[in-house]
């Protein structure tokens, strides 16, 4: 596990937190191909956004984050973006996730931090 210290002309950060979601329902999804690709649609996500993932699961029906981020971002602004972005790029790309989630809504409300 490598340190990544973020600095500016003023100051020094190292930010960490650990998040965990969980799908809707806690139904058993993130199986084989789905698990696979909600692993690498969160992996970019964390690059777009400049966090470091220091580590992480997908499991059948939660994941578990621990990152570092930059203090220009905040906590609900990262999960969003994760959440959001792996939600509509699964179900746009798994369509028999749809059968399960009609509404659109992949991810349960609310994460742990």
């Amino acid at each position: 596990m490598s340190v990544v210290q973020r600095s500016n002309s003023h100051s020094v950060s190292r930010l960490t937190v650990h998040i965990v979601w969980s799908t809707k329902y806690r139904y058993d999804v993130l199986n084989g191909d789905i698990k696979i690709r909600c692993r690498t649609i969160l992996k970019q996500v964390c690059e777009s956004e400049n966090v470091h993932i220091q580590k992480g699961v997908v499991s059948k029906n939660h994941v578990h984050m621990h990152v570092e981020y930059r203090p220009s971002l905040s906590v609900s602004d990262l999960v969003k973006r994760l959440k959001g972005r792996s939600s509509r790029k699964l179900q746009q790309e798994f369509p028999e996730l749809n059968k399960r989630y009609w509404g659109r809504h992949f991810w349960g409300i609310g994460y742990g931090c």
